[in-house]
């Protein structure tokens, strides 16, 4: 199932530095100078493969998705960062002990769909304008914590709108060290199988937020 991702957002709470805070809201209407990169994506797949190292199975769930500029720029710099979070504040940053295999499994298995399928390894960091030049990329993370029964996908890098806030108890020079945060698509899913059973475990996509992070 593939989800289209709008420009509006909506407030949300989560963790910075350790505490719980209200994120700021990301601009309802881009301002002069902000972009966002139209983005669709499917919904996160489990795959098992064999560990380069020991032969032994090795769990990695993974994302497609697809990023457009339907901007007003000619071409936009695309940077991404993304990393999954678990209720039980596991972090996982996206590529973490992925094996070279894993890649061109995942590209034969969706080369009907996507031919042109790319890695998050890739060179050009140019995203031009228009419907033809959409571009197609696999993330992939490790299996998360057996114990989680939710987890959120954030993928910054989509846009270029940011915020400094102040950090609510770090202070340099008696003044308060400011924190940047990007506008972040994220996408929290709960998780529908015993632990017992990990390997035909499934996630339930209960929505999507834009948010500043």
């Amino acid at each position: 199932m593939k989800k289209k991702v709008g420009f509006y957002s909506m407030l949300w709470v989560g963790i910075l530095s350790g505490l719980v805070v209200g994120w700021p809201r990301p601009s309802a209407l881009p301002e002069k100078g902000h972009w966002t990169l139209d983005i669709t994506y499917e919904h996160p797949i489990l795959i098992q493969v064999p560990s380069p190292q020991t032969g032994q199975p090795k769990r990695f769930w993974y994302m497609i998705f697809s990023v457009t500029n339907l901007s007003s720029e000619e071409e936009v710099p695309f940077y991404p960062k993304f990393e999954l979070v678990t209720d039980t504040f596991q972090i996982l940053s996206a590529g973490q002990g992925e094996p070279f295999s894993l890649f061109e499994t995942v590209r034969a298995r969706h080369r009907g769909q996507y031919p042109f399928l790319e890695s998050l390894d890739f060179e050009d960091h140019r995203i031009r304008k228009g419907q033809d030049n959409r571009r197609d990329f696999v993330v992939f993370w490790p299996d998360f914590d057996e114990k989680a029964k939710e987890v959120r996908f954030y993928l910054a890098g989509l846009s270029n709108e940011t915020i400094a806030i102040e950090h609510p108890t770090l202070r340099e020079q008696e003044r308060p060290v400011p924190v940047y945060l990007r506008k972040t698509l994220q996408l929290t899913y709960s998780i529908g199988a015993d632990p017992q059973l990990r390997g035909q475990a499934s996630l339930r996509f209960e929505g999507q937020d834009w948010v500043m992070r």
